[in-house]
């Protein structure tokens, strides 16, 4: 169970407080509603670029490390294709170091011509080493506009090609950062050994005076369902064939959601998984397999992907793949398959309450969602699930016609 209080500026900064007194430290936790799903389609990668834009310096801190490293503190940040997250950790008396410098980012960026060149330069070298240059790199670069059509999540949060960061203009910067970073779009969570009041008073001080930012409504194309497979092929300098099949699952606040989640666990999580055991161990078919959700606010991706070992061909493969997925639909999953993920999901999250910035992030994402006292009933939604649910979802998911697959064949083994 993790303890808050709530309370909001008048500018509209939602502030969470979470007292922990058997720590020295603190977190400050500051969730931007933006990420990778709200960018022009001809300008992605933005939300990424802004994350390092962010440490480049503002109005009247030209280099934000510098303080924190004076007061013990460390920062960092994350880019999704929902939401853009950053935090300071540092010892709690001197809390009043991070509500300075976030409040200083968020009140405006330095914005200038050097600092856009420099990590311009940083996100373009990031593109080709992560996703250009590297074995299977670019593999969301493929499945996702395979997968989706309509929908922003058909790019990745690198953006859909180097060019759109490349051309990045000043204009286009300070556009993205007057609608997006602003008070009313965010969520600010203190946690660790500080109390409500305190905290009340500094995000008063530090983050009220900032303009409130003007209101806009996200509205996204949504997809249309798929109604025939999707195929792709592509061959690269890589070691193995492989092979990608996504289903579009529903979103992060759907009840099914659950039951995804545990399914993915129940196919590969662990030696003992089905997938691990039947496709690797005893058919010897794969040196890797896994399948796993993409946890989307909006609809999502329920992905297989496996390395096929060498000799295996990919119709053999697949058709195995197929005839996992067939099994689900028609044999129910015991009682100990079940009981065995159920209890994995509940030590994760049991674990994930014991770290204080764990404790932070987790309460803004789902204040995001609707309510942060969601993150406290989380155990009780994946202990509802049952057999039957995973047969229905299986049955309602796994058709061929809803399939989009991507083919990553070696450059000797492609036709």
């Amino acid at each position: 169970m993790v303890d808050f209080n709530r309370f909001t500026l008048a500018n509209g900064l939602k502030v969470l407080v979470h007292e922990d007194a058997t720590t020295p430290m603190a977190v400050l936790n500051i969730l931007y509603d933006v990420g990778a799903r709200d960018e022009d389609p001809e300008k992605t990668g933005f939300a990424h670029l802004f994350e390092h834009l962010m440490f480049g310096g503002s109005v009247n801190v030209p280099n934000y490390d510098e303080p924190l490293q004076r007061v013990g503190g460390e920062n960092n940040a994350f880019t999704s294709n929902d939401i853009t997250n950053y935090y300071i950790t540092l010892p709690a008396e001197n809390i009043e170091t991070a509500f300075w410098l976030e409040s200083d980012r968020m009140l405006s960026l330095a914005f200038s011509e050097k600092s856009l060149d420099t990590q311009r330069n940083v996100v373009s070298e990031e593109f080709k080493q992560r996703y250009l240059n590297q074995p299977y790199g670019d593999v969301w670069l493929k499945l996702r506009p395979l997968a989706y059509k309509k929908h922003s999540y058909r790019w990745a949060t690198i953006g859909k090609e180097l060019s759109h960061i490349e051309h990045a203009t000043m204009g286009d910067v300070k556009a993205f950062f007057k609608k997006h970073y602003t008070p009313q779009n965010a969520i600010l969570v203190v946690g660790g050994n500080v109390n409500t009041e305190a905290v009340k008073k500094l995000a008063e001080k530090w983050f009220e005076p900032i303009p409130a930012g003007d209101k806009y409504v996200r509205d996204l194309v949504q997809e249309e369902p798929q109604t025939e497979a999707r195929e792709e092929t592509i061959k690269a300098n890589v070691p193995l064939n492989a092979i990608y099949v996504a289903f579009k699952m529903p979103g992060r606040l759907s009840s099914d959601y659950y039951a995804f989640d545990l399914l993915s666990d129940i196919l590969s999580s662990g030696k003992s998984s089905r997938l691990h055991n039947s496709l690797l161990k005893e058919q010897k078919l794969f040196s890797d397999i896994n399948a796993y959700i993409s946890s989307s606010l909006d609809p999502g991706l329920f992905i297989i992907e496996g390395k096929l070992v060498e000799g295996i061909t990919i119709e053999a493969a697949e058709k195995a793949i197929w005839a996992e997925l067939d099994k689900l639909k028609s044999v129910l999953v015991t009682d100990n398959e079940l009981t065995k993920v159920k209890n994995k999901v509940e030590s994760v999250l049991v674990f994930s309450e014991m770290s204080l910035l764990d404790k932070a992030m987790n309460l803004a994402y789902y204040e995001l969602l609707g309510d942060a006292q969601l993150l406290n009933q989380e155990a009780e939604e994946f202990l509802k699930v049952t057999a039957e649910d995973i047969k229905r979802i299986s049955n309602e998911t796994f058709s061929q016609n809803s399939s989009s697959t991507l083919y990553y064949l070696t450059e000797e083994n492609a036709q």
